[in-house]
């Protein structure tokens, strides 16, 4: 079922991920579209739930409405990253079907720039599949 998702100004997130080192982690495997994370200030320990999600999965079911995806190309287009609501849980949309590690590095450091953080105050943490080839990609 896709789910609704409702537009996030950078302005309203915590100011702390302008301020502090934050590491996104991954919590598990790309999942119909969505791989879900944590957002962690390095400094607080203060966690926020924050997942990724490819917006054009269309199969078994879309990941997100159409004017979604439209507005994920878009920010995309302008170097920028559409962040939404995914009922209470943070999302950075991107383009594409798939998350490759540098892709996980182009959203967050999207993200730092929203925040107006150096893009260097962030840090990614990935899980490697557990049958050793990498980037766990899931299904």
């Amino acid at each position: 079922m896709t789910e609704r998702c409702s537009a996030v100004d950078a302005f309203d997130l915590p100011e702390w991920l302008g301020v502090d080192p934050v590491t996104w982690s991954a919590a598990g495997p790309l999942r119909h579209g969505i791989v879900p994370g944590v957002l962690c200030s390095d400094r607080t320990g203060v966690e926020l739930p924050c997942d990724l999600m490819a917006g054009d999965v269309a199969y078994p079911v879309a990941v997100t409405d159409e004017e979604t995806r439209v507005q994920i190309h878009q920010a995309w287009r302008h170097g920028q990253v559409h962040v939404v609501r995914r009922g209470d849980r943070l999302t950075l949309g991107a383009p594409g079907t798939d998350f490759t590690a540098p892709r996980v590095l182009d959203v967050v450091g999207r993200l730092a720039k929203a925040v107006g953080a150096p893009p260097d105050h962030f840090a990614v943490r990935l899980r490697v599949a557990r049958d050793g080839s990498g980037w766990d990609r899931g299904g």
